[in-house]
């Protein structure tokens, strides 16, 4: 039997297969939020499929208390709808959700919540995706990507760590530096994450060993009252880019000094050429750097091995600790789901580079794997809807369906 209706909740719990007129849309992040919005603009239905209980989950779940954006609230906006005027200069966490909550209400967007995506893969025979989830199976021409870099937790494999006697979590689980107060903690990475936790880590007592295992970039956020990433956007349209990393590189030297000195070794490429190429961003400096120099973050070299009581480190040091967070970052998971599909390399991340890594073929779409944060997410936002739409309008033309729903559910009888 089929059913034509709206979105009411006890009818999605009754539904085997689901058709989708517009696309689906797997993740209820920033990406897949702004890409909604963008294809309502242009007057496309979507469906936003989402394994957790909100939207913006890991703004959610899996950050810090005291996170604030780490750029200007203008470079981190999504399409159509800007932050409101009386927030800071760089928001709270809380108010990143804020926005993010009002954002899906002003565009009416309704995500599926607790819809875990198991697999989706393109059916050859029909020319459709078919989208599974825990309870459903969603059909539709198109389906856009929205899961993003930072699906999963990274846990390195550490030798001994399964021996420690202390606590070990990482940053997605991380709250406060409350839970660690007066502890000798260990924090195994020095980029962003590493660098903030380690600095709360001071504020509550704690003793915060910063293992840096690789060289790494560190700016000071502002440079001459200026964000630095605005700064450097601004020279990127005059300038050549490794002109402008050696500009970043000597007023940072000029204002933190030699990072080299307290054993933050910088790379041999630029700040901004690294983070295109790798991906990985600079340290934007918040105050650990200044706590470094005292000595009450304490530097260590890569971990050579964790006893029961502490850990082993690659230059012969041995020190006792107490607890250990993995300050590893966040990866892909599209290929654990996305399957019969090469576009995607083995890290979850499309193989076409930037700017043209939105679009594949079969009317597959990804946004937010660009590398650049919430700008590239803006930026395949408004590109997937403009190509989606002349596509849209096309075949509703052809079509005289007299269902005004883009949703119709077949029961099971």
């Amino acid at each position: 039997m089929v059913s034509c209706k709206h979105q009411e909740q006890h009818q999605w719990y009754e539904a085997k297969c689901v058709w989708v007129h517009g696309p689906i849309i797997v993740g209820a992040g920033p990406s897949g939020l702004a890409t909604s919005a963008c294809l309502t603009q242009q007057g496309v239905p979507s469906l936003i499929l989402e394994k957790s209980d909100c939207i913006a989950s890991l703004w959610h779940h899996r950050t810090y208390d005291r996170l604030k954006l780490h750029l200007p609230k203008q470079f981190c906006e999504l399409p159509l709808l800007g932050f409101p005027e009386n927030f800071p200069k760089y928001p709270t966490k809380h108010q990143f959700i804020s926005y993010m909550e009002s954002y899906a209400s002003h565009f009416s967007i309704q995500p599926r919540f607790k819809q875990a995506v198991q697999s989706a893969e393109f059916d050859h025979v029909s020319g459709f995706w078919r989208v599974k989830t825990q309870d459903s199976e969603y059909i539709s021409r198109w389906l856009i990507v929205a899961t993003g870099e930072n699906a999963e937790p990274v846990i390195p494999d550490i030798p001994g760590i399964d021996k420690f006697n202390g606590g070990v979590v990482h940053t997605s689980l991380y709250k406060s530096g409350s839970e660690f107060k007066n502890q000798r903690v260990l924090v195994i990475g020095c980029g962003n994450s590493g660098m903030e936790v380690s600095l709360d880590l001071c504020r509550y007592n704690a003793i915060p060993h910063m293992v840096v295992r690789n060289t790494v970039h560190v700016l000071p956020r502002e440079m001459f009252g200026f964000s630095t990433f605005g700064i450097a956007m601004a020279l990127l349209k005059w300038f050549p880019l490794r002109l402008v990393d050696k500009f970043l590189l000597l007023v940072a030297n000029f204002i933190l000094g030699n990072t080299d000195q307290v054993g933050l070794r910088r790379p041999k490429t630029g700040p901004i050429e690294l983070k295109n190429v790798t991906g990985k961003a600079p340290v934007l400096d918040v105050g650990a750097l200044s706590q470094i120099k005292s000595g009450k973050i304490k530097v260590m070299k890569g971990v050579k091995e964790i006893t029961r009581n502490g850990a082993k480190f690659m230059d012969g040091q041995e020190k006792e600790i107490d607890s250990i967070i993995l300050a590893t970052g966040y990866k892909s998971n599209v290929p654990t789901w996305l399957k019969g599909c090469d576009f995607f390399t083995k890290d979850g991340m499309p193989k076409t580079p930037f700017p043209n890594g939105w679009k594949a073929e079969k009317g597959l779409y990804t946004v937010g794997f660009t590398r650049r944060g919430l700008l590239g997410t803006a930026s395949d936002a408004v590109k997937i809807a403009r190509d989606m739409s002349e596509q849209w309008r096309t075949i509703k033309d052809g079509n005289n369906n007299s269902c005004n729903s883009h949703v119709i559910l077949f029961k099971e009888t």
